[in-house]
C-alpha cells in the first residue's frame, strides 16, 4: 500500500501540472491580450522543464569512485573522487550528491557526512573530490551513491541509489619502537643479547615441514627430490628471541593506542630478526603462532586493522579460562590498558614457566599514573612479573625501561 502511494504521489503532481498548463492556455485563448499570453508562455518552458525531470531516468547515471591510494595508516588524509557519467545531456538545474559510508570513518573528521550540492548543467561527466582529513583505524564501507534532483518550482524531486561497493582497509599507525631482546631465564641462569638475532646455519639437528616466512636456504633439497615435499632445515639455535603478544580487547579509551603500540612493536620485532606471535582476546579468540618473515608482519597488520574493543570480560578472567599455547622460552608481552590484582595472579601462571613475561600498560596521552598502579607495579615486580607503564606518544623507550627494570 506504501509502495503505491509513493507511485501515485508523483503521478498526481505530474497530472497537476498538466492541469495548470491547461488553465493558463485555456485563459490566454478566452481572455486575449497580450498580459494573458505573457503569462502562458512565461510559464510554459517552467512547465516543459518540470515534465522532463519527471520523465528523466537518474538510473543512468554510471558512478565510479576512487581512491588516491591503496593502502592508508590511521591518522592519513583521504582523498575521494567520485565521477558521474551519462549519456543524455539533459540540464539539470541541481544534483544533491551523497556518498554512503559507514559512520566509522567520520569518527575524527570535521564533517559527518559525505554530501554536496553541484549544478551539472549540460555535462555528460561530473567529478565530485571531498577530503577525510584524519582516517580512523578499521574497516569502512563505502555502498553506494545517492543523488537527487528536481525542478525549478520543487514540484518534482527525483532520488536515485546507485550501488558501488568499494572497501577501504586501515592499518593501525606505526611509530618507531627500538626492540632489544627481553633476557630469557635457563637453567643456566640469565642471558640476553643486542645483536640480530640469527640461528647457527652451521650445524642442522633435523628437518620439519616448510611454514611460510622460512628461508629458501634453508630447505632440505635432498629430502624434496625424494619425497617431492618440501622440508626445512632446523638448526641449532645459540638463544631463543621467540616473543608472543597477548592483545587485551577490553573496551578502553586507550584502545587505538594499545593497537598502535602492538602494530609497532611486532613490526620492530619481526625486523630484528626475531619471531613473533599474537594471541588477541576478544569477542572472539584469534591466535597466530610464532614465526617470522614479511608474510606473517603482514598477516598480523591485517588483524590489528580490523580488531575492535568487543571482549565482554577482563583479561585477567580470561586468562583463566583460556590458556595461551607458546614456547616456554619465548618472552610474553601482555599489553593492556587496565591492570588488577587478579589480572598480576593470572599472569604469575605464565612466569613460572621460564620464560620472560612483562606487562606493558598503555596510557593515553595526559593520563596520570594512579598510586594504585604504582602499587600494583610492586606487587608485580614481587612476582617477578615486570609492569611497563608506556603513554601514548612516548612509545620509544618501552624497552629501554624495560632492560632499566
Amino acid at each position: 500500500m506504501k509502495t503505491k502511494l509513493q507511485f501515485l504521489k508523483p503521478l498526481g503532481k505530474f497530472l497537476l501540472l498538466l492541469i495548470l498548463m491547461g488553465v493558463t492556455f485555456s485563459y490566454a485563448m478566452f481572455q486575449g491580450g497580450f498580459v494573458s499570453w505573457f503569462l502562458f508562455y512565461s510559464f510554459l518552458p517552467f512547465s516543459l522543464y518540470s515534465v522532463f525531470v519527471f520523465l528523466y531516468p537518474l538510473s543512468e547515471f554510471y558512478v565510479e569512485r576512487s581512491f588516491e591510494s591503496a593502502e592508508y595508516k590511521a591518522g592519513d588524509e583521504l582523498k575521494v573522487t567520485i565521477t558521474l557519467t551519462r549519456k543524455l545531456p539533459f540540464p539539470l538545474f541541481y544534483l544533491v550528491l551523497e556518498d554512503v559510508v559507514t559512520d566509522s570513518v567520520f569518527h575524527q573528521s570535521g564533517f559527518q557526512k559525505a554530501k554536496a550540492m553541484i549544478h551539472p548543467g549540460f555535462r555528460r561527466k561530473i567529478k565530485l573530490t571531498y577530503y577525510i582529513d584524519e582516517l580512523p583505524r578499521g574497516e569502512h564501507i563505502f555502498s553506494n551513491v545517492r543523488f537527487k534532483t528536481g525542478d525549478f518550482f520543487g514540484v518534482f524531486e527525483k532520488e536515485a541509489t546507485v550501488d558501488c561497493v568499494d572497501r577501504l582497509l586501515v592499518y593501525p599507525s606505526i611509530v618507531d619502537v627500538p626492540y632489544r631482546p627481553l633476557e630469557n631465564r635457563y637453567d643456566q641462569g640469565m642471558t640476553t643479547s643486542s645483536v640480530k638475532i640469527q640461528k647457527d646455519t652451521t650445524m642442522a639437528t633435523g628437518i620439519r615441514e616448510y611454514q611460510p616466512g622460512d628461508r629458501f636456504s634453508w630447505i632440505h633439497w635432498k629430502t624434496f627430490a625424494r619425497t617431492n615435499e618440501l622440508m626445512t632445515k632446523e638448526f641449532e639455535e645459540r638463544q631463543s628471541h621467540d616473543v608472543l603478544i597477548v592483545l587485551d580487547r577490553e573496551s578502553s579509551q586507550a584502545f587505538e593506542a594499545m593497537v598502535t603500540f602492538t602494530a609497532s612493536i611486532v613490526r620492530s620485532i619481526v625486523k630484528k630478526g626475531a619471531q613473533v606471535g599474537l594471541v588477541s582476546i576478544g569477542g572472539d579468540h584469534v591466535s597466530f603462532p610464532i614465526r617470522g618473515g614479511d608474510e606473517h608482519l603482514s598477516q598480523l597488520n591485517y588483524h590489528l586493522a580490523k580488531v575492535r574493543q568487543d571482549s565482554p570480560f577482563a583479561l585477567g578472567k580470561v586468562l583463566q579460562g583460556a590458556g595461551l599455547n607458546y614456547s616456554q622460552s619465548a618472552a610474553v608481552l601482555f599489553v593492556t590498558s587496565s591492570v588488577s590484582k587478579k589480572m598480576i595472579m593470572s599472569v604469575n601462571e605464565y612466569a613460572k614457566r621460564n620464560s620472560s613475561v612483562v606487562i606493558f600498560l598503555v596510557k593515553r596521552a595526559g593520563d596520570s599514573y594512579t598510586a594504585e598502579e604504582k602499587s600494583l607495579k610492586a606487587y608485580a615486580s614481587s612476582r617477578g612479573i615486570r609492569l611497563q607503564v608506556c603513554f601514548e606518544g612516548d612509545f620509544s623507550s618501552a624497552f629501554l625501561e624495560v632492560k632499566r627494570a
